[in-house]
């Protein structure tokens, strides 16, 4: 998939999520590159636009190692209970290097899923996993850093 797909069905992700949550979600979203060990935010949607890369190290949390360790496949996804304001909650592989990173910039993951409407709001993102896992991110033009494996 190209970029734009995959932005078109993280936005109806998002929107679904919310729906069925009765609140936002996650009000952070963003697609992000770490090839050779550089962030680079390929499009992002968020109170924090200016600071998001900048703080990103920072944020990556308790998510860090997960992130990092590339034991994780496209369409896979971890979350942290620990997340709490700027700290991510969310993350999942869109392609080699690639990640979309979800955070509620508001409300700790923990708080999150105490809500019982959680378990529904889950769905979106799973079936979004799902697509990513059967078609990866696929980035072109100056944006290329990996193509998709014959």
């Amino acid at each position: 998939m190209s970029l734009d797909e995959v932005w078109s069905l993280i936005k109806h992700c998002a929107s679904q999520m919310d729906a069925r949550y009765g609140d936002v979600v996650f009000d952070e979203w963003a697609i992000v590159s770490l090839v050779h060990n550089k962030a680079r935010i390929l499009h992002y949607t968020g109170p924090r636009n200016d600071d998001f890369l900048k703080n990103f190290a920072r944020d990556l949390g308790s998510l860090r190692m997960e992130l990092l360790g590339g034991k994780y496949g496209a369409g896979d996804f971890e979350f942290s209970r620990h997340g709490v304001g700027t700290g991510f909650e969310s993350f999942m592989v869109l392609g080699a290097g690639a990640y979309l990173i979800c955070n509620n910039t508001r409300e700790s993951m923990d708080t999150l899923t105490q809500n019982p409407l959680w378990l529904g709001a889950q769905v979106p993102f799973v079936e979004l996993a799902e697509k990513i896992r059967l078609h990866p991110l696929e980035l072109s033009g100056d944006t290329q850093f990996f193509k998709k494996p014959a």
